[in-house]
């Protein structure tokens, strides 16, 4: 004990600020210590499929082959096993499970930059211009906050390919709310056999011996300064390392996370790739019980410039989507089945989008590098811009009415024209589907002060549920 003497306050708040979760004491412990929901408990579920640089509506979800042809693509629309529902031929996939999804096809807003219109769409920040950093906190951020069990074995947010940045530009977060709500991430390809998740599931006995150890003696530090500390932040460090420990010593964590478990005719149905893998581990992860998973498609599947963003000096814009549509096309599909074969389709609920549409009209601008879905570097090609004022939503699962089209666009595929719905509708819907109405009130910052999370939107109600 003599040797602890030497030890003063700010170093010993330095090695529990580290401890098992890196994180740092504010957003560490006066978030929670601010969370105080009032919905009851609920086992819904999403996951969501993040398009990181926004999916041409023309050319898969809200076809127009009547357009003028400088705004309609090349590909042609297709019956799907739903009468009156086309979607794009070039998934094939899809259009024999039109009746497990809806579409939301009147999706509208103003922020046309990628920050801007992600932080819209994520966290309904009304600000038009980009932001290196999030003002507001994103929904999967608030919906770990209001979901907070400190005695369940998985994180309750998990983010398989993070849904965070868009080149230098912060994207998602949690804000005001503190890196407590970040999520749990996953990163590197699922699909290569030596894939492993950091620590989760201690197999060797040994290191969960010693790591025992460092909980006892953490704990027993704890115990010693609380007597001094009278914030109650040390007896917060318990709960916190009490739930490092049960991620990282268990089987059941771990099991949870093995792709290796499923069965290889499974595997192969979602897709030996990067997004195939993504989707079957968020799968898995929701039936064991993770309430919010997150997962972005972007990387080499997409093309040369690894994202959704076809302007013509990036991409091929039509290159670019037949190139990446098997992938997408695979993977979605098989996770809809799969959500519903499975029984889990009135709890979980599947959600596909990025920030914006595309352009109707088709530019032609010279290619900045040749390479996947691109021409070499001059060649002009075409290609579609930023479009917030349309965008296309799919939705599975979550007990809703599926097999059908909610709103429209002009015959060109630039603006509603009917059942307009904004990035507000969206997150109350969003937030309906997990049970918390009441977010419309507001949560507390560090300061005490009451943050309006939403100040207008409502539940999108063609897609409440239904049983």
């Amino acid at each position: 004990m003599a040797r602890m003497n030497h030890v003063n306050r700010r170093q010993l708040l330095r090695v529990g600020l580290t401890g098992f979760t890196g994180l740092t004491l504010p957003g560490l412990y006066r978030a929670r210590a601010e969370s105080n929901p009032t919905a009851p408990a609920s086992e819904t579920a999403i996951i969501l499929v993040w398009l990181r640089g926004g999916q041409s509506h023309l050319d898969t979800f809200d076809m127009k082959p009547l357009a003028p042809s400088d705004y309609r693509g090349p590909f042609n629309p297709v019956d799907t096993n739903v009468p009156g529902i086309q979607i794009t031929e070039l998934y094939p996939r899809l259009s024999q499970c039109a009746d497990r999804f809806a579409l939301l096809r009147s999706v509208a807003h103003n922020a046309g930059g990628h920050p801007s219109g992600s932080l819209r769409v994520l966290g309904g920040d009304p600000a038009t211009a980009d932001k290196t950093t999030p003002t507001y906190p994103d929904w999967m951020s608030i919906a770990s906050y209001l979901r907070h069990n400190s005695t369940q074995q998985l994180p309750n947010y998990i983010a398989i390919n993070p849904v965070d940045r868009y080149d230098s530009f912060q994207i998602a977060g949690p804000a005001y709310l503190g890196p407590s709500y970040e999520p749990f991430q996953v990163t590197g390809d699922p699909n290569k056999p030596e894939f492993t998740v950091p620590n989760v599931g201690l197999r060797d006995p040994n290191a969960t011996r010693r790591l025992n150890e460092r909980g006892e003696l953490r704990r027993n530090i704890d115990r010693m300064r609380r007597d001094i500390d009278q914030t109650g932040l040390m007896r917060a460090f318990d709960d916190f390392d009490a739930q490092a420990l049960r991620l990282l010593s268990s089987p059941e964590a771990a099991r949870a996370f093995d792709l290796s478990l499923e069965a290889d005719k499974l595997r192969d149905r979602y897709g030996r790739n990067l997004w195939g893998q993504q989707c079957l581990m968020a799968r898995r992860l929701v039936e064991a019980g993770v309430d919010i998973v997150a997962t972005e498609f972007d990387g080499p599947l997409c093309g040369r410039v690894a994202n959704w963003d076809d302007h013509a000096v990036n991409h091929h814009v039509f290159d670019a989507n037949a190139y990446r549509a098997p992938f997408f096309d695979q993977a979605i599909s098989a996770l809809i089945e799969d959500v519903y074969d499975r029984g889990l389709d009135k709890r979980v609920m599947v959600v596909v989008t990025g920030e914006f549409g595309r352009t109707p009209r088709i530019s032609h601008v010279a290619s900045s590098g040749g390479g996947v879905a691109s021409a070499p570097k001059g060649t002009v090609q075409p290609g579609r811009d930023h479009w917030p004022r349309a965008n296309t939503m799919l939705f599975a699962g979550g007990g809703i009415q599926t097999g059908q089209v909610i709103g429209a666009t002009d015959a060109r595929g630039e603006d509603p024209i009917s059942r307009h719905v904004t990035p507000y509708d969206f997150l109350m819907t969003i937030f309906h589907h997990l049970g918390f109405d009441h977010v419309q009130l507001g949560l507390k910052s560090f300061a005490g002060r009451r943050n309006p999370i939403f100040t207008k939107g409502d539940p999108i109600r063609e897609l409440s549920r239904t049983a």
